[in-house]
């Protein structure tokens, strides 16, 4: 019977961020929408689920390998630092950020994608795999809103988009995605970032129509922006745009009636 990190493709020394990644690529082969033989996908699903909530969480992981005698594995090759050797070759310098935000050495990570940045040639999506990018990217713009560099992680998330728009990867877990930026958009940029780039974010966000729920939280926030700059009437035409997509638009009324205040002033 196959151990829990053989359900999930890990190794048993896995780090938390290599396991949530391995869940999300499996999840996605056996997911019952997207498989013909929907009963053998969901008992994989549930055994996938189950592997993921064990290892995921440290006790129940300690205990599984307790009682399954699970030896960690012993590296006989130093992969990080075969790649830290290969200072000139972007394909390794790529490989490393990624297998550093994996193995939770992500100031390392971050250090070196900056490096690289301000050598002004280098492009990370053009040396990885089109999956492993979109896999980086997100870790990366993780770290970043971490950091509370949010338009750096909003330049990350917005490359995923357009990608899984060419063709969908993430499928499933691209909630994941669209959740992170509007909640950096429309949540933690304001005060922290100028109104006119985070008015430009949301335009770009607006045009791509992802959903009618989020395309009408952008209007709203656009409206709530336009009126702190005392553009009430740019304000009401925002608002009755996010009010035709989604009629239910929390906090509509109260910002209507707050544009209506100015409109009159």
């Amino acid at each position: 019977m196959a151990t829990y990190y053989e359900l999930l493709g890990v190794s048993s020394g896995a780090s938390q961020t290599e396991i949530k990644q391995a869940f999300r690529k499996r999840a996605k082969e056996f997911h019952p929408d997207l498989v013909h033989d929907r009963a053998d996908a969901l008992q994989r699903m549930q055994q996938l689920v189950g592997a993921y909530k064990t290892l995921i969480d440290e006790q129940e992981r300690a205990q599984y390998d307790r009682l399954n005698k699970v030896v960690p594995d012993e590296e006989s090759f130093d992969y990080r630092e075969f790649l830290r050797k290969r200072r000139s070759d972007p394909v390794s310098q790529s490989k490393l950020i990624f297998f550093d935000l994996l193995h939770e050495n992500e100031s390392d990570a971050v250090a070196l994608y900056e490096a690289l940045l301000g050598e002004g040639w280098f492009d990370l999506s053009a040396h990885l795999d089109r999956e492993d990018y979109m896999d980086c990217a997100f870790l990366l713009a993780e770290e970043y809103e971490q950091r509370q560099q949010f338009t750096r992680s909003y330049r990350l998330l917005m490359k995923i988009v357009a990608l899984e728009i060419e063709r969908p990867y993430f499928r499933h877990f691209f909630s994941e995605v669209t959740d992170r930026l509007r909640s950096i958009v429309c949540t933690k940029m304001p005060g922290k970032v100028e109104s006119s780039r985070i008015l430009g974010y949301l335009e770009e966000l607006i045009a791509l129509n992802l959903s009618r729920q989020d395309t009408a939280q952008y209007l709203k926030k656009a409206a709530e922006l336009y009126l702190a700059e005392q553009r009430a009437a740019v304000a009401l035409r925002y608002l009755n745009r996010g009010l035709q997509l989604d009629h239910r638009l929390g906090g509509a009324k109260r910002l209507r009636e707050k544009i209506d205040a100015g409109l009159q002033q």
